[in-house]
């Protein structure tokens, strides 16, 4: 009960804000002109706006506004309460979702895609504002398929199939004798893990809707690349640089990611025996290296805080999602929700962002805050109301 409770007091705070929000990283929407400071103006300014306890987003000239990942995890977390409960008023902010995301692709390429709605900067690239990622339209993709799941409208495998041509013809791949994977975005070649599986598992959502085999294959040969690079504890790093080898160490809610994802591909592709391995093994780790018994998580390993709030929310969905795996995953996820809304759940309903040891930033960011939220107490009342 206070799980939907929780739930409730969200979703009626995330509808009082009309969707939008603000974001961690969206210091480069003030018109202060950041990048006057060279290549570090950018970067630390956004860096100094994460840790910073006080909202002074309107100060900097910062709007509020619709960020299409937030749009998707929205349609996503909707859908899946319309499949419970037909309610006219749940389709019509799903259909809003839906036509506010094919108006508002990436302009300039055939296919449908999408990216953030602000300038990114670190030390190593500069994202423009709306430059499509496979991370961002790898989440749209999922709110598409569920939505197609609740509404059966053909417009949403259109535009699914047309984001897959978008992952084929407009980013770089990696091919090798351990599989595919496919670049973060249009700028660079890369491989991170996290976001080649998110393009493994649009693929097998596809097989699944078209039966093209095509899909498939795209889908195993992703996978294989991921789980090649598997530790022998269980967890991913986040990246690796195929040239030399050396991989980025970040362990965190990145790893329940990559599982999610190589669960849905065994789901609609068909279970193999060494994803099923990969999986049971890195879901272990995340259950016993990334959370406390009593729900809270740790911030990247080894690292305790500050505990974040995206590290509460995947745990919640990962856990709900591999619950078939073991009993204790099922009832991890309730502990994880119950720890985290009475810790990080304010009165008007939305959730902080990150809770340090002597203080709490309370800024209630859409996407990275509410929008995830939203998606995993809707997931977790499903699996415990049926």
């Amino acid at each position: 009960m206070k799980i939907n409770q929780a739930q409730k007091q969200l979703q009626t705070y995330i509808e009082s804000e009309k969707f939008k929000g603000y974001d961690p990283y969206d210091t480069l929407n003030s018109p202060i002109p950041f990048h006057w400071l060279g290549k570090w103006g950018p970067v630390l300014a956004i860096q100094f706006q994460k840790r910073n306890p006080f909202n002074i987003r309107k100060l900097l000239g910062i709007k509020k506004d619709y960020n299409p990942k937030a749009m998707g995890l929205f349609l996503q977390a909707y859908s899946i309460q319309y499949q419970q409960h037909k309610s006219e008023e749940t389709l019509q902010k799903m259909e809003f979702f839906f036509n506010w995301l094919l108006e508002n692709r990436t302009k300039g390429y055939a296919e449908y895609c999408w990216g953030y709605n602000f300038d990114w900067a670190s030390p190593v690239k500069f994202l423009k504002k709306y430059s499509p990622t496979i991370v961002v339209s790898g989440f749209v993709a999922k709110g598409l398929f569920e939505y197609y799941q609740a509404t059966q409208n053909p417009k949403a495998v259109e535009v699914l199939k047309s984001i897959a041509d978008f992952v084929q013809n407009q980013l770089a791949w990696t091919k090798n004798k351990k599989g595919y994977c496919v670049s973060y975005s249009t700028q660079a070649t890369d491989c991170c893990y996290n976001a080649n599986m998110l393009g493994a598992e649009l693929f097998a959502r596809l097989f699944y809707l078209t039966k093209e085999e095509k899909y498939k294959e795209l889908a195993q040969k992703m996978t294989d690349f991921t789980i090649a690079y598997q530790q022998k504890d269980g967890h991913w790093n986040y990246s690796v640089d195929t040239k030399t080898g050396k991989e980025r160490t970040q362990i965190d809610f990145h790893q329940g990611y990559v599982l999610d994802s190589i669960h849905y591909v065994n789901k609609y592709c068909g279970e193999k025996e060494v994803y099923s391995k990969a999986l049971k093994l890195g879901a272990e780790y995340y259950f016993t290296k990334q959370f406390h018994p009593n729900g809270q998580s740790i911030f990247r390993v080894p690292t305790e805080y500050p505990i974040e709030i995206h590290n509460q929310s995947q745990g919640i969905i990962t856990f709900t999602r591999l619950a078939y795996l073991s009993d204790k995953y099922a009832n991890f996820a309730e502990t994880i929700a119950a720890w985290t809304i009475q810790n990080m759940q304010s009165k008007k309903g939305y959730f902080y962002y990150k809770k340090y040891l002597f203080y709490i930033i309370k800024t209630p960011f859409m996407r990275w805050s509410q929008a995830w939220m939203l998606l995993a107490l809707t997931e977790l009342n499903k699996a415990k109301n049926g």
